[in-house]
């Protein structure tokens, strides 16, 4: 069996594991990495175009960020976060064009405006609130608001096109909103970490199993898909960034930290379009409300897609529920998590959430005049054969044990390193690869602290992300001299 070690093996090639090997090469390019990745290509699962929404998520229009409670107070934290979270994704990447390690931004990235789109007197009213609240904060300055119908017609024509001139309506506008290829910029970012010293690329190997070797590291044990070969990996560092295949890698490896997490698996559809003259009339991502018991990455949108240089456009998710922890996994995946130190947070979950229970059935069951008739709800004039039916990306949410031993649903991510550092893994799904810098950075905090003090590595990432270790939230000029940046050299200048 053939043997190799490595300082740093990432499970997994989309955008977690193509950030964090490319911010790693960049701070130490004598550091040995290895990627290891199930199946044939680079990013084809979660990260791939046609399998997420591609929003560059950065709050401007996605109203499940910001909740209203039951006495209509709006609570824009999470925006915040979130958006300081995107400006440091658009520092790095600038970082990299400027070095001419991703190319020209178009091939990745485009300006897309962002705009949030509601109807209904009690929805407008919540709309008019967070955009008092949303537009007050330099994080989001520029955010215009109107529920006037002529405007709108202006911002959206598709939306607002054959719609009651006398229903209560209200739309937000970001101009600097952004469609973001993400299957495209990790195999940008891997294409170039192929061509350096001391990186390695597996591509259709699968990782059977993982072990704590007695020096303190990892023993991975890899097989090849085509040939059945079986090879061993040792490793001083590992991560799992496999989107919903790290659940069970993370069970494999027996830390105490992997105790009483289990999956939640959601599926997802796309109602799409390729008809050039329709997408051509439709410029902007249109994020409107959930429905009751939806979950967060089913909040539907009408979406300006912009994948391997093709323009289309996007209607949906529509959510469902499968067994299965990745698109190409398998139905046993679910089944398989269930240990007995999840068992109790599992089985809680499943009785506390029947809302969530009962929409996923029904979505899985929807015909197809029923996903047209809510498409028709923001594009009142859709034509069933302008729109065909695709698989969007699987999705795990995170169920964790709480306080008294039972379970709660998170819809967020979370990083779940061990004590020594040695391993860490990113589970959860939204909001996913738009935050993949800040997540990364929050890994290298966690598992490389020594070098961050030591070897110079706070320094080496204030030059690639200058507002490293700030606070955009509370630091207007940072902002403003860092955002004037990051639009120039990425083109996202209204």
């Amino acid at each position: 069996m053939t043997v190799k070690s490595v300082d740093v093996l990432l499970v997994g090639a989309g955008a977690m594991s193509s950030t964090l090997a490319m911010i790693l090469k960049q701070l130490d390019p004598n550091l040995k990495i290895c990627v290891v990745e199930r199946l044939k290509s680079v990013a084809k699962e979660s990260t791939d175009g046609w399998n997420n929404a591609g929003t560059g998520h950065a709050a401007y229009c996605e109203l499940n960020y910001t909740p209203e409670n039951d006495n209509g107070d709006v609570d824009i934290s999470k925006a915040l976060s979130i958006n300081a979270s995107f400006e440091l994704s658009l520092q790095f990447w600038t970082h990299l064009v400027k070095n001419q390690v991703l190319p020209t931004p178009s091939e990745f990235i485009n300006r897309t405006p962002h705009r949030s789109f509601v109807w209904g007197e009690k929805n407008v009213a919540f709309l008019r609130k967070r955009f008092e609240l949303m537009s007050a904060h330099h994080l989001f300055a520029g955010m215009e608001y109107s529920e006037n119908h002529e405007q709108l017609k202006e911002w959206m024509p598709l939306i607002m096109n054959g719609r009651d001139d006398k229903e209560p309506v209200a739309a937000t506008n970001m101009p600097r909103g952004s469609d973001v290829d993400f299957g495209s910029l990790a195999r940008y970012m891997m294409d170039h970490l192929q061509n350096q010293d001391d990186f390695e690329l597996l591509l259709n190997h699968n990782v059977e199993d993982l072990k704590k070797s007695s020096n303190d590291g990892w023993s991975v044990s890899v097989k090849d898909r085509d040939s059945g070969k079986e090879s061993r990996i040792k490793a001083k560092f590992v991560f799992l960034g496999a989107g919903g295949g790290a659940l069970p890698l993370l069970q494999k490896s027996g830390i105490p930290e992997s105790k009483g997490y289990g999956g939640f698996p959601v599926s997802g559809q796309w109602l799409v379009c390729e008809d050039a003259d329709v997408a051509e009339q439709h410029y902007a991502k249109v994020y409107g409300k959930a429905a009751i018991g939806a979950p967060p990455m089913s909040v539907p949108h009408l979406d300006t897609r912009v994948i391997n240089g093709k323009k289309a456009l996007l209607f949906g998710p529509f959510a469902g529920f499968t067994t299965k922890f990745l698109k190409k996994g398998s139905i046993m995946d679910l089944p398989a998590s269930i240990k007995g130190n999840n068992l109790k947070p599992i089985v809680s979950v499943g009785m506390n959430n029947m809302d969530l229970t009962r929409y996923l059935i029904s979505e899985v069951f929807q015909s197809n005049r029923s996903r047209m008739n809510s498409l028709r709800e923001y594009f009142p004039e859709a034509k069933d054969e302008n729109w065909s039916l695709a698989s969007a990306g699987q999705r795990v949410q995170i169920i964790k044990k709480d306080d008294e031993g039972r379970g709660t649903l998170e819809f967020g991510t979370e990083i779940v390193a061990s004590e020594d550092g040695t391993i860490a893994s990113l589970l959860g799904a939204s909001p996913g690869a738009s935050t993949a810098v800040q997540a990364m950075l929050d890994v290298i905090e966690i598992c490389f602290s020594d070098r961050l003090e030591t070897c110079g590595w706070k320094e080496k990432l204030k030059t690639m992300i200058p507002s490293y270790g700030e606070s955009l939230i509370d630091d207007a000029k940072l902002l403003q001299t860092v955002r004037k940046d990051t639009l120039q050299v990425l083109n996202l200048n209204a």
